[in-house]
């Protein structure tokens, strides 16, 4: 196998073959494979310069145990970065120089909310884990990965092994205990730095040591390193240090006194603009804060970078689209003071600043910096680049400490450098502490450009500084001096080109700095001579004290949660509560330091309400969290994994959704259709009479048909009828028993043959394979086939039921038919006969008859004789000339007719075979009734006779009848198939059954959306109502995941799959290409018995491809079935007036109006899970009603009118009219100035509307869960009778939407108007200033651009009124042009006249 090399060797690496030794990739430098030889033999840090392969040597470590990993075995290795930049490249580093399969994972992907069985199949598919080091220690914690099973455990900048950072956590809380418990199968540990020393600097050799000792103890670890740098430097470049010395100048002392002055009032003012608004406490301080922050960034920036950048800085802050937030998002209210803070700080600094297009910052750097616009720190840093403009390929990285000074730095070299140098420079900043920062794509751009030459400088934080790929820099700058020893060291080491330079920044003067780099210069040779003089010194043990931490542990999972990770276990578990807009779900903490205790109070949702500890001040908090996940563990709230249970639910709902299913199904046929063809001497069939009753006029009506079959068709006693859409008008077709009657085997083989013949004729228009369908028609069969008789009806009774007449006619070409009808026939004294390719054949045997032309192959059904015509009467043909009859077949077939004086038969085309099923047939193209041809009876061969035509018309509707037939009959054993489990099901039509699984694909005139409908309400709220009478204290959130994993379409599909109902699928239209004509063995098909439970019979035929949904939708839609029959028998009775009921409990009437912010011991709930409950039964009750009361509704406008019955818009309308508003309980300022503002909103509304849409403010959704939770009480209060509930809630709902006056939401309106009309919609502007959201929409219209903006407190609400607008303009201008249109054509009219 052959991989690519690291950069820039060009080598081919062979890693088939591992083995329990070193497996070193033939490139490897000798002190990498020196580090190898250690590390395989004992835990190892290897300590060496940046640049100098340490990844490589982890790479050829992972290589030498590959043998232990490689799946099937349960073992993998795991490689900690520590930053999500570098999981992708050292995973691609892996994979380039190894064939092991390497998995990837950071928070992004959700980690946090993967269970047991998801890191298993992580586990089970990759041998090498990637990841970020919180991901390994919370899976370890959680018990989800195992220690014992890593084989090795690598480190990549380990020296962030400390305090409570997650590779200090990995080793105390999981090496070392295990190492202490003797436990033997330990993972080898490998760590990678630059520098094992992460603090200041070492004065002393002896502290130094210390440093690295702690480093060695805790990673339980001796360190690897070079002799010298000498060493290293045979094969990687060392850049050159250098110090750039700069002279500080304060800005002029009035321009700092004056711009701080502005900056101190304009910060009072809006301190006092915080004080008097009604911004809740905590958003209050946060913005206090935020301002705090602001203004000492701003302070900073003017007094160390100048007015100019100070500037940039407010600028920054004041974009509301910035991609860097250096603090997160606050409310609303909050970001529109802080943004209007920045703004009038820009207009302070502007103030200082030259205006005009002639100036800007790089007309005179001197000057600027007399005037204060920039320090003379900055002109160093500007001055130190330009010494490099000669420099071919620059690629420098600045770095400094603060984010707003790489941003602005940024803005000013990009101001300067262009016209100077050229050069492009872009900033590259990561935030700490859970702040929102650049992303990852935007990062790997502006490295890739940076490594292309498109960028040419990178100012960035210490994000550049660790393990980042950036080989081909040659210049490094330090504006801002190193904090620690490992920060210089990693910061020079970005250099990694020859001949590169490492600028240190240093103010004159400054001996503490030039002190402390001067040792940073010198650390690197103390640390490795001190861990070289001590590397045969033991690592010692940990302190006992690590170990003795409070923890709380499942003995069967290993899971355990301890005082340092307690806090984020709990506010993880209360962040998958249920909550809303007003309030979030975090536990509340009150220390009482005074008496040492902790009160922890949870969310009402949370089974728990209150923990009380005592203890340490120190740890109260840690403690009280401990003690809460105890109990929530012990209770079922927290798994045995110690997650949130709903984490596990979601995690199987998930698992549920990847269960493969096959799409390719069979498709099952009624048995009784089907049977093997024997050689019995008689036969007994059951006949229907199939009557085809035309409700139009045709000369030639259709006649009745015969359908007989080996078994009775299992109709109990229902009525198959139903229309076909003709191309003349509507067919009735009504299906009945006629008897039964007993054919011999002659009788049997005449009737095959000549539904074999009739059919393959209508179907093929020519006989090219009914030769071959007639030969198989004398072999008997073993295998099943569509063995069932269609043959022409005389209307009679018994054996007289069919007319033999006609079916003998198939016997005309094969016996001597016509001279034994002219010895007999009754018009021999004036008969006529024709001479004809196979016969001499008197008229009345030619006269219905269907004939071959054998010159052109085609059929026609002879209608009559045209005695006035002749083969040598005139043909008029299409271009306008004429020519007789014989001449037009000798010039266009070459054939010369003998019978010149015969009469010309008139010859009709056989009709077309069509699917007259199809709901749109009327729409096609009407098929010509009276087309015929004139035909010399010398050039036909008479294959049937005598037939009539309206026989062939008659048999053209069959296939699709037929399709009817085997679909009703495939419905009815679907049926009965089930009624072991329901007795009801008997009561079902069996038509319902069809309905139900005929999907809207078919083209036919019913399908199941209407009852998928149906069936997806009840199943709501089934499940509803049983989840919540089951789990009596679980939250809205967990019922919620409980009743989607119930009804999701994995469940219902693999319910479907599991009583066989794909192969009743039906989701195809009917072709009439493919239907098998019963008895013809000429096609190609196989049908297989199956037996389906209990003990019922279908076949199968060839599979075909069905969807998943489809399977799920076909299951709904058999409950809608059930339902649509049997609950249509309950008359439902509708009261008038408002909560017309008396609760038995009233503390369920208190509990569905209580709001979740609303905190009293005396109420122990909100009211959501009342609302999750009456969600349910309202949207089944209300469906069910619309589908009774507007049964022809088509599925669309059902499915819209329940959207808008059942709306929570609509619920909150209807809350406001009966003033239900008033008596919610609720401890939300927020939430009352919402409710306030939308009870006077409604009030402007007529009282007569019904939706919630016409709204302009937003809706807070309280109000309509209210009518949603009272439903729901009194569900439960009357005994969950259903019928209640609707007589209680729906006086609150009226008057209820009607298909007449129903409205579409008007974004849903407008975007079915443009595509109506073919509108074109150009952009769609989003903005966010001052607390509201505001949209821009434009449109074309008929050539005219009409545009719209609209401002509102959400982007919904803003969206709707922008839309709303858009409508009436659009409208009004339809209407305009169609008027001018009409007045445009009366003045023609009259101009014409």
């Amino acid at each position: 196998m052959e991989r690519k090399p690291m950069e820039p060797i060009d080598m081919e690496i062979d890693g088939r073959n591992q083995h329990c030794g070193a497996d070193p990739l033939p490139f490897a430098r000798s002190y990498q494979l020196e580090a190898l030889e250690k590390a395989i033999k004992q835990n190892t840090i290897v300590f060496l310069e940046t640049g100098s392969g340490k990844t490589l040597i982890a790479i050829m470590l992972l290589r030498s145990y590959a043998y232990l990993i490689r799946k099937p075995k349960p073992f993998f290795a795991v490689f900690l970065v520590p930053t999500v930049v570098l999981v992708e490249q050292q995973s691609k580093a892996v994979m380039m120089h190894t064939d092991l399969k390497v998995g990837k994972y950071w928070g992004d992907m959700g980690v946090d909310y993967w269970d047991a069985a998801t890191w298993k199949q992580q586990v089970d598919e990759f041998e090498v884990l990637v990841m970020t080091p919180a991901i390994l220690l919370s899976a370890l914690r959680h018990g989800f990965l195992k220690l014992n099973l890593i084989k090795v455990l690598i480190f990549d900048e380990c020296h962030n092994a400390r305090g409570k950072h997650p590779y200090a956590c990995i080793m105390t809380e999981f090496y070392h205990l295990y190492m202490n418990s003797n436990f033997s199968d330990l993972p080898r540990i490998f760590g990678m730095t630059a520098s094992p020393i992460k603090a200041k600097g070492s004065s002393s050799s002896s502290l130094c040591w210390q440093h690295i000792h702690e480093l060695e103890n805790l990673m339980n670890s001796k360190v690897y390193t070079c002799i010298s740098e000498s060493v290293l430097a045979e094969y990687i470049p060392f850049s050159t240090p250098k110090l750039k010395f700069y002279k500080h100048m304060d800005i002029p002392y009035i321009v700092f006194e004056r711009v701080a002055n502005g900056l101190k009032i304009l910060r009072e003012k809006y301190e006092h603009s915080i004080d008097a608004s009604s911004l809740p406490e905590s958003i209050a301080e946060s913005t206090r804060k935020r301002l705090d922050k602001l203004f000492s960034t701003l302070l900073f920036c003017l007094s160390e970078l100048g007015v100019w950048l100070a500037l940039k800085a407010a600028e920054s802050f004041a974009c509301v689209k910035t991609e860097v937030c250096l603090w997160g998002r606050l409310d609303d209210r909050g970001e529109t003071i802080i943004n209007n803070f920045c703004s009038d700080a820009v207009t302070i600094f502007s103030e200082w600043i030259p205006s005009g297009p002639e100036w800007c910052i790089s007309s005179d750097t001197k000057a600027a910096i007399s005037a204060g616009y920039l320090t003379s720190k900055v002109k160093c840093l500007v001055d130190s680049l330009l010494e490099y403009r000669d420099q071919k390929d620059l690629r420098c990285i600045i770095f400094a400490e603060r984010i707003i000074t790489a941003i602005v730095l940024q803005a000013l070299l990009n101001e300067l450098l262009p016209s100077k140098s050229g050069w492009r420079t872009a900033y590259m900043v990561g935030l700490s502490s859970n702040l929102p920062s650049q992303s990852r794509n935007k990062q790997h751009r502006i490295v890739e450009e940076f490594r292309k030459g498109l960028l040419n400088i990178i100012v960035a934080t210490s994000i550049l500084e660790e393990g980042l790929d950036v080989q081909s820099c040659n210049l490094v700058i330090r504006f801002d001096p190193s904090a620690t020893v490992c920060s210089f060291i990693q910061s020079r080491g970005r250099a990694r080109m020859q001949n590169s330079d490492f600028l240190i920044m240093v103010k004159s003067g400054d001996k503490s700095t030039l002190s402390r780099v001067q040792n940073y210069l010198a650390s690197g040779d103390t640390m490795r001579q001190e861990s070289l003089r001590h590397a045969f010194v033991p690592c010692a043990p940990l302190n006992g004290e690590v170990h003795k931490e409070a923890c709380y542990k499942v003995q069967t999972t290993g899971a355990f949660v301890n005082l340092s990770s307690s806090v984020q276990v709990l506010y993880f578990y209360c962040s998958r509560l249920p909550c809303d807009g007003y309030f979030k779900s975090y536990p509340r903490v009150v220390v009482d330091k005074q008496s040492g205790t902790c009160t922890l109070h949870l969310p009402r949702s949370s089974p728990i309400q209150t923990i009380s500890v005592q203890g340490n001040t120190q740890t109260l908090k840690q403690l009280a969290c401990l003690e809460a996940c105890k109990q929530l563990h012990q209770i079922g709230a927290l798994t045995d994994y110690l997650v949130p249970d709903i984490v596990e639910e979601e995690a199987q709902a998930q698992e549920l959704c990847r269960q493969p299913y096959v799409e390719e199904q069979v498709q099952y046929v009624p048995p009784e259709l089907v049977d093997c063809l024997g050689n019995d001497s008689e036969t007994s069939y059951y006949c229907y009479l199939i009557k085809l009753q035309p409700e139009f006029n045709y000369d030639d009506l259709p006649h009745d048909i015969v359908l007989a079959v080996r078994k009775t068709l299992e109709c109990h006693g229902e009525t198959l009828n139903f229309d076909l859409d003709a191309d003349r008008g509507s067919l009735k077709i009504e299906i009945s028993y006629a008897g039964s009657i007993t054919l011999a085997s002659e009788e049997v083989l005449l009737c095959r043959k000549f539904q074999v013949t009739i059919f393959r004729a209508l179907l093929d228009h020519n006989l090219n394979k009914l030769h071959e369908a007639l030969g198989g028609l004398h072999l008997n069969s073993e295998c099943p086939l569509f063995d069932y008789l269609l043959l022409p009806s005389t209307g009679s009774c018994g054996n007289a039921l069919i007319d033999w007449k006609y079916v003998s006619s198939v016997l005309f070409p094969q016996e001597d038919i016509p001279n034994k009808h002219m010895a007999s026939c009754c018009t021999r004294s004036h008969r006529q006969y024709f001479w004809t390719k196979n016969a001499f054949v008197c008229c009345c045997m030619l006269g219905n008859s269907l004939v071959l032309t054998p010159h052109n192959g085609h059929l026609y059904c002879v209608t009559g004789i045209l005695h006035d015509l002749d083969s040598n009467s005139l043909l008029e043909l299409r271009n306008g000339e004429s020519i007789t009859y014989k001449a037009y077949y000798r010039n266009r077939y070459g054939i010369k007719l003998q019978f010149e004086r015969e009469s010309l038969l008139r010859g009709n085309p056989l009709f077309t075979v069509r699917n007259y099923l199809h709901r749109c047939r009327n729409q096609k193209a009407k098929e010509p009734s009276k087309a015929s041809v004139e035909l010399p009876p010398e050039l036909c061969s008479v294959i049937m006779s005598p037939i009539s035509i309206a026989s062939f018309y008659s048999f053209s509707f069959a296939p699709s009848i037929m399709h009817r037939i085997e679909s009703f009959l495939i419905a009815g054993n679907l049926k009965r198939m089930h009624v072991d489990h329901c007795m009801q099901n008997d009561a079902i039509p069996t038509m319902k059954v069809l309905e139900a699984i005929t999907t809207k694909k078919c083209q036919e005139k019913f399908h199941l959306e209407s009852l998928e409908t149906l069936g997806d309400s009840f199943l709501k709220y089934a499940a509803s109502q049983q989840l919540f009478k089951t789990f009596q204290n679980q939250h809205e959130g967990i019922l919620s995941v409980k009743k989607d994993k119930i009804i999701s379409n994995a469940s219902l599909c693999k319910l479907g799959c599991d009583h066989n109902i794909p192969g009743f699928v039906r989701n195809e239209p009917f072709d009439p290409k493919t239907w098998i004509i019963p008895g013809d063995k000429s096609g190609v098909y196989r049908l297989e018995k199956k037996l389906l439970p209990p003990k019922r019979v279908v076949y199968a035929r060839e599979k075909r491809k069905i969807k998943s949904k489809r399977v799920a939708d076909v299951v709904e839609a058999l409950i809608g079935a059930f339902l649509s029959t049997v609950e249509q028998l309950v008359n439902v009775k509708f009261l008038e007036s408002l909560l017309n009921y008396s609760f038995r409990d009233a503390s369920l009437l208190v509990e569905a109006l209580t709001h979740g912010s609303y905190m009293l011991p005396e109420i122990p709930r909100c009211y959501q899970r009342l609302e999750f409950l009456g969600d349910a039964v309202l949207d089944y009750l209300i469906t069910m009603h619309l589908y009774a009361k507007y049964p022809e509704l088509s599925p669309g406008l059902l499915t819209d009118l329940r959207s808008a019955s059942a709306s929570n818009d609509c619920y909150a309308q209807s809350a406001v009219k009966a003033g239900l508003y008033k008596h919610i309980l609720y401890a939300s300022q927020e939430l009352q100035r919402h409710i306030v503002s939308a009870v006077q909103n409604f009030e402007q509304l007529s009282m007569d509307s019904t939706f919630g849409w016409e709204s302009e403010t937003k809706i807070p959704k309280v109000l309509g869960d209210i009518i949603e939770s009272l439903a729901g009480a009194i569900l439960i209060d009357s005994g969950y009778n259903k019928d209640v509930v609707f007589q209680s809630i729906r006086p609150l709902l009226e008057p209820m939407i009607t298909p007449d006056k129903l409205k579409l939401h008007p974004v849903r309106e407008f975007h079915e108007l443009c595509q109506k009309e073919g509108y074109i919609r150009n952009k769609r502007d989003w903005n966010y200033e001052n607390g509201k959201a505001t949209i821009t929409l434009e449109v074309e219209a008929n050539g005219i651009t009409h545009n719209y903006s609209c401002s509102a407190a959400d982007k919904n609400t803003a969206k709707k009124l922008a839309c709303k607008a858009l409508l009436k303009v659009l409208k009004d201008c339809s209407y305009k042009c169609q008027h001018e249109s009409i007045i445009k054509g009366i003045g023609n009219c009259e101009n014409g006249s």
